[in-house]
């Protein structure tokens, strides 16, 4: 399909991102070319709190966006009347987050005379992968982060079927109240995975496989053998050593996410593995995958650390989809903090 506009140019998407604690602005050329991705994060103002905390975020979106935008624009080299489409998260995420930058995107599309296009924060995610691979369908996506722990096949380009999910606390939640018990700062799970890597043996924990063919995912009750091995070690005058609760956690988290993930691409006929969300950035996870993948033949896509994390130019990606379609937003698109993603899929 012919993706240049009727003046003959390339279609570049300026696209906003704000979902969480991260402010971002990203000019993508062709859905698969970054000419910017401007990212400003919220950590070191939420580490006072232990935590995101959605008004302060919030805030910081209003004070930075308008800063942001401009940023991308001059980094593209590109001036305002060169953009073909605005670009926004619309779901899931904090409501008052993804409203600032609903409103900045309303905004410039209508200033601009654009069409607007909202875009799901999770296949933003997976088509992350688009900007530094080649993707081959059908495919199978393995969605990691703060808030989602998916399995998710993609039939055709922006076609979305979740096939697994977790049925309680997602990876990097389960990843964040294991570091809060260890006494770790925030963000805990760089750090739990850092530990992880440095102790040469592991505490002994459970692995929730669920039922034989669920290619669903549970880690609330690991959570708890972590705290309950903690507790236990403290009522008797013992410390647990700290990186070996590390590993051990680690390991039954990468052993469920792992396994569950080959089978589902086989059973699929799925050509890749893709892997998305923040927690991508995990060394563990992205050296157990790889070893796995090499050992059963299976082709895996990772993107580098700087797409992992919340970013716009994943956003500008994945509204390419719906660009080569024509599927615009109307001008009342609305935040949906509870955006599925099947929902999403391209028509």
């Amino acid at each position: 399909m012919n993706t240049r506009d009727r003046s003959g140019r390339p279609c570049y998407i300026l696209a906003l991102e704000t979902s969480c604690d991260e402010t971002s602005v990203a000019v993508i050329e062709d859905g698969k070319v970054i000419r910017s991705n401007v990212v400003s994060s919220q950590i070191e103002t939420h580490k006072a709190f232990g935590g995101v905390v959605p008004e302060v975020a919030s805030r910081k979106h209003v004070e930075s966006i308008t800063l942001i935008i401009e940023q991308a624009v001059r980094e593209a080299g590109l001036g305002l009347g060169d953009l073909s489409a605005i670009a926004v998260t619309q779901g899931p995420g904090l409501v008052g987050a993804l409203l600032i930058g609903l409103v900045a995107a309303k905004s410039l599309a209508s200033t601009l005379g654009l069409p607007l296009i909202g875009v799901h924060h999770i296949a933003g995610h997976i088509y992350a992968n688009a900007l530094v691979h080649e993707l081959e369908y059908p495919l199978l996506a393995l969605v990691v982060s703060g808030g989602h722990t998916e399995l998710v096949h993609v039939e055709a380009p922006g076609r979305f079927r979740i096939i697994g999910r977790t049925r309680d606390d997602a990876a990097g939640e389960a990843y964040d109240k294991v570091a809060r018990a260890l006494g770790l700062p925030y963000p805990g799970g760089p750090h739990v995975d850092r530990l992880a890597a440095e102790a040469d043996s592991a505490l002994p924990l459970p692995r929730a496989w669920l039922e034989p063919e669920s290619y669903d995912f549970s880690f609330s009750g690991l959570k708890s053998a972590v705290l309950a091995a903690l507790n236990t070690a403290r009522m008797k005058g013992v410390e647990l050593p700290a990186d070996q609760v590390a590993r051990g956690f680690q390991e039954s988290v990468l052993d469920v996410l792992t396994e569950k993930a080959i089978r589902a691409v086989r059973e699929t006929g799925s050509r890749q593995l893709l892997l998305a969300g923040g927690v991508a950035a995990n060394r563990g996870l992205r050296t157990r995958l790889e070893e796995r993948c090499a050992e059963a033949g299976i082709p895996l896509l990772v993107p580098p650390l700087s797409l992992c994390t919340d970013n716009a130019a994943m956003i500008g990606a994945a509204a390419f989809l719906k660009w080569e379609r024509g599927q615009f937003a109307p001008p009342y698109l609305k935040a949906e903090p509870s955006l599925s993603l099947e929902d999403w899929s391209v028509q």
